[in-house]
């Protein structure tokens, strides 16, 4: 299996062709830390260098947290990509800086191009009308420039979260990625109940608009308040077919 190498031979120093996995490399991954504590299985792929040069993206949404806490104690030096859309809740905002300067985390902020937003949403209206052309604009683009220098991103999706994340493996190819990238899914597996857990141990600071009725938390546009009992994700895009921004695709395959 070519993607995945050990010490001896990095992946990162063989010549970067497409595609960079395949979905064998995949299978190879999810059998190998089968029944692994995640922990365990964060230091052997960023240690052993597994899926090559590692980012993590995160939302710094409502339960991001949890993953930031777990990398940054086996690798600080991870980059930490952030979206920053133009479109958050200053909450949002507030919260990010607060985890970055509590966990040492090595944050990149990512924004959308000028010349997309002049041309495309010169009035800052589109997720109004086309919230997929806004997540493109704002999310997609950024993320898939700086996605060029990196193997694999590291994701917070959790099968719990929506029905369209049910099944969610550990290792999985990205869909949206001609190059074949891997995502790596840390918590798919994780219940409320332990990412809750895992967040009192650590007394970890929660994200303020939790308490106020958002469990999923996205641009402040395309974000409601959920009520007990619904889909977390629900408040994401109320009122839209749209269930991801685009940097992940509607439902997913669970590769065993």
């Amino acid at each position: 299996m070519a993607a995945i190498m050990g010490k001896e031979t990095r992946i990162r120093d063989r010549l970067d062709v497409s595609p960079r996995f395949r979905e064998s490399d995949a299978i190879r991954l999810n059998n190998m830390f089968r029944g692994r504590d995640t922990a365990e299985m964060l230091e052997s792929v960023l240690g052993d260098g597994l899926a090559g040069d590692v980012t993590l993206v995160s939302s710094f949404g409502a339960e991001s947290v949890a993953l930031l806490h777990l990398v940054s104690t086996v690798d600080k030096s991870v980059p930490v990509l952030f979206l920053e859309t133009g479109k958050h809740f200053p909450e949002t905002l507030a919260y990010r800086d607060l985890l970055a300067d509590r966990l040492g985390l090595n944050l990149v902020n990512l924004t959308p191009d000028p010349a997309d937003l002049a041309a495309k949403d010169d009035t800052g209206l589109r997720w109004s009308y086309d919230p997929d052309g806004c997540c493109e604009i704002r999310k997609v683009k950024p993320l898939a420039r700086a996605m060029a220098r990196f193997d694999a991103s590291i994701t917070g999706r959790k099968g719990f979260q929506s029905a369209t994340r049910r099944g969610l493996p550990r290792f999985e190819i990205d869909k949206t990625d001609p190059e074949g990238r891997l995502k790596i899914n840390p918590l798919a597996d994780w219940d409320p109940t332990r990412v809750a857990a895992y967040i009192a141990e650590h007394d970890l600071p929660a994200h303020p608009l939790v308490a106020e009725g958002y469990p999923s938390i996205g641009c402040a546009p395309c974000t409601n308040k959920v009520k007990p009992g619904e889909d977390p994700r629900s408040g994401r895009w109320s009122g839209w077919d749209k269930t991801e921004c685009g940097i992940h695709v509607d439902g997913h395959q669970a590769i065993f």
